[in-house]
């Protein structure tokens, strides 16, 4: 039974794995692991917590490596608590920070809502796509975001406009410390519903064609570099299946790198720091993760 089932909402946990909590499936402990009912429930746990407690947020835990030591403090799960996902008059969509991204792109087509098809190739949820201005097949998030709702520490929620934040290429800038994104409501198109879902189907078609889906990874890990690609800069320099102990990268893919083998933290950033080394060397250009790094090193 992985370290997920065993948990029970609204209950604080102590030393949880958290491999079974995010997509590379490679990481320590948390000290502690809060998996809220709902956003109620959240505000009510934040509330409680001491103003110096670390606060870590995990969704469907893409996006990122947490170390073999383990996170301080308290980790948030939000995938399957913030859950709250829906259509309001004129086409916008509300989505819970915890909605899977491509859940969403889904509900807005069912609902003959277009133009949020991008989102079904965000392997991620919509928090973590505000976070990072997440984008897949051309869209980005922030374009089409109308407003967001914000948590703070003493669990109250505020509504924000996008001009009140600095967005940029896979960068949001603006949340004030302790302040986090709970939802956030998007203005898509009325349209072809059927049509849209056929999109949808076709896009990620297309993806698992060129990307390696199914395997444990977090995605892209490096940013594309102005005018270029990672994946091209990698490939070319044969890189594909370069591997250090249980991680390698994707012989599909070279902007992806799968845990084929149990992989470990350490290893990881070993072969992220390789390929920046060569990407360098060879070109002059030093490669910014696109993953986040969280936790302790061992």
């Amino acid at each position: 039974m992985s370290e997920k089932r065993k948990i029970t909402k609204g209950v604080v946990h102590e030393q949880v794995c958290l491999k079974a909590f995010n997509s590379w499936r490679i990481g320590g402990k948390a000290e502690r692991l809060y998996w809220p009912i709902d956003l109620a429930d959240l505000q009510r746990f934040v509330a409680t917590l001491p103003s110096d407690e670390p606060i870590t947020w995990l969704g469907l835990g893409s996006n990122v490596l947490i170390r073999d030591g383990g996170i301080k403090g308290t980790v948030i799960i939000t995938q399957g608590a913030l859950s709250e996902l829906t259509m309001t008059p004129g086409a916008q969509l509300y989505a819970q920070a915890g909605v899977s991204c491509a859940q969403a792109a889904r509900f807005a087509a069912r609902h003959d809502v277009v133009n949020g098809e991008f989102l079904a190739g965000i392997p991620g949820t919509m928090g973590g796509a505000l976070f990072m201005n997440a984008g897949a097949f051309g869209g980005e998030t922030w374009p089409v975001v109308v407003k967001v709702e914000t948590l703070n520490r003493q669990g109250e929620i505020q509504q924000r406009l996008p001009e009140s934040f600095e967005i940029a290429y896979r960068h949001t800038a603006g949340l004030a410390q302790d302040e986090w994104f709970v939802s956030a409501t998007l203005q898509l198109t009325e349209g072809d519903g059927k049509a849209s879902l056929a999109k949808i189907k076709s896009l990620l078609a297309k993806r698992a064609e060129t990307q390696p889906a199914g395997e444990p990874s977090c995605g892209s890990v490096f940013q594309n570099p102005p005018g270029d690609f990672a994946a091209r800069l990698i490939e070319s320099l044969a890189l594909k299946g370069h591997r250090v102990g249980g991680i390698e990268v994707s012989p599909k893919h070279a902007n992806f790198m799968i845990n084929c083998a149990d992989a470990n933290a350490t290893d990881t950033e070993q072969l992220i720091q390789h390929v920046q080394h060569r990407v360098r060397e060879a070109y002059g250009i030093t490669l910014q993760p696109e993953v986040k790094f969280v936790g302790e090193s061992v």
